[in-house]
């Protein structure tokens, strides 16, 4: 079978909008309807392939970095002003970015919700049907994931949208998304193959466990993270990486470290790139200098190798005045206005003849690494604090840090959580993991601007859906 580049890179705009869950009761001009697209397996793969294009573009990065205290907005000042609503916490309803994320990731959910609903009744091969399902609800248990992380609570949409009922829905608590979230995963698991001969970027079993993990721990249901994190590793699947910049080249996306994550497309169709480096790269790279890293966040790394040198992940992640970039350039503090840093993840020699947003380089929602901090973090808070520091000093061996000797719970909380923010800058987690860690944690990241309310700070819904779907007014 073609591997999910290859079918993203010829699946047409109508076949994408015809799984996207629009269907009222007119029929359609010139298009597909629910009936008459799901008829074949080729059609199934290809709205399959269709939930996972919808991931392309995504904005999380102004809610994981932009919210939290490791970046500013950055780029010009005028411009995307909406995202300094996410910067200070002061975005009310009819903020764009909200409203954009929100619609894109429905987006997702309705294109997952289609092949949960309709493949299941096409005549094919029953182990690719099942695993066609599974992806689906892999990838609408991830939108979820976000969204109520956003949003807090919010419509749970589980069917087609071709009726009031399933397009009208309300409010549903955070424990009940989290519940449909897991059942999704859980479901999803059996059905996905533990890797790939050719299929290469589709959704894995380690996929649904390492995901099954992380809604574990931001329960704090630290026993069933752990016992999900021993069935993740029993697969044998994955190991960190030895060199922590080659996660961030051309190729990276079939690491062993990579559990899951996004690729694009190396062709002439720019939508297909990753846009990130045009976001993130400074202005005389054609970029837009956004997600500008702070001064703390480079505060964070004080500590030096056993070599003396500055911790490497410092470097890979961010651009610093005197320091290499790309083409063989150094960084001027001068391409970003707004702090003297630029975003260096996600960033890549420039490629002649090619747009900037034609990159490949890909984005890693999970990483093995991750995982190991998440079963450290797990193992601490249930009182196994020397098992904590094996899985902790795993990750700084890899950047030649030296081996933590044991400490008291309280203090490796805080070095546990210290690693997090160096290990994974600038993926996107920072912001999520202050909320989960509570108000105190927060308040002392984000003050004076974040207003906590409890449980916790959750952005307000968009303006659009208030005005649209009545069934939450």
């Amino acid at each position: 079978m073609k591997t999910i580049k290859s079918i993203l890179a010829i699946i047409g705009s109508s076949l994408l909008t015809a799984s996207c869950g629009d269907f009222l009761q007119a029929d359609l001009k010139g298009q597909y309807t629910s009936e008459s697209f799901f008829i074949s397996a080729g059609n199934a793969i290809a709205a399959t392939t269709g939930v996972y294009n919808s991931l392309y573009g995504s904005t999380l990065w102004i809610f994981g970095d932009v919210a939290s205290d490791d970046a500013v907005k950055g780029g010009n000042a005028g411009d995307q002003a909406d995202i300094n609503g996410i910067n200070d916490f002061s975005a009310k309803a009819d903020n764009g970015v909200l409203n954009s994320y929100w619609q894109n990731t429905y987006e997702t959910v309705a294109r997952a919700n289609n092949v949960i609903a309709y493949v299941p009744g096409i005549q094919m091969d029953q182990t690719l049907r099942k695993r066609l399902v599974a992806e689906a609800k892999f990838l609408r248990a991830y939108a979820y994931f976000n969204l109520i992380n956003i949003f807090g609570e919010i419509p749970l949409k589980l069917a087609p949208q071709n009726t009031s009922e399933t397009i009208y829905v309300g409010l549903s608590d955070i424990s009940t998304i989290y519940t449909q979230i897991e059942k999704d995963l859980r479901e999803a698991g059996p059905d996905l193959p533990v890797s790939y001969d050719s299929d290469h970027g589709r959704v894995t079993k380690g996929a649904a466990l390492g995901l099954l993990a992380k809604v574990a721990l931001y329960q704090k249901k630290y026993n069933e993270c752990l016992n999900i994190i021993q069935t993740l590793e029993d697969l044998g699947k994955y190991a960190l990486e030895d060199n922590y910049e080659d996660l961030f080249k051309v190729g990276a996306e079939d690491s062993r470290e990579v559990i899951f994550g996004i690729r694009y497309v190396d062709n002439d169709q720019v939508s297909l790139g990753n846009h990130l480096n045009v976001w993130f790269a400074p202005s005389i790279e054609g970029g837009y200098y956004f997600d500008a890293p702070t001064q703390v966040y480079v505060d964070a790394f004080t500590e030096k190798t056993v070599d003396g040198n500055d911790d490497p992940r410092l470097d890979v992640s961010i651009g610093r005045d005197g320091k290499p970039w790309f083409n063989n350039t150094v960084f001027s503090a001068s391409w970003s206005e707004a702090t003297g840093y630029l975003v260096k993840k996600y960033n890549e020699d420039m490629i002649p003849g090619k747009a900037k947003a034609q990159s490949v380089i890909p984005y890693h929602a999970i990483r093995y690494a991750d995982i190991l901090l998440m079963k450290a973090e797990a193992l601490n808070e249930t009182n196994k604090t020397q098992a904590a520091v094996t899985e902790v000093n795993k990750v700084r061996s890899r950047v030649q840090l030296s081996h933590l000797a044991l400490a008291s719970q309280s203090v490796l909380r805080e070095i546990i959580r210290n690693e997090r923010r160096k290990e994974l800058g600038f993926e996107f987690h920072r912001f999520f993991d202050l909320m989960r860690w509570g108000r105190e944690v927060a308040e002392a990241a984000l003050a004076p601007n974040l207003k906590w309310t409890e449980p916790r700070f959750y952005f307000p819904i968009p303006q659009s859906e208030i005005d649209t779907n009545h069934a939450i007014q």
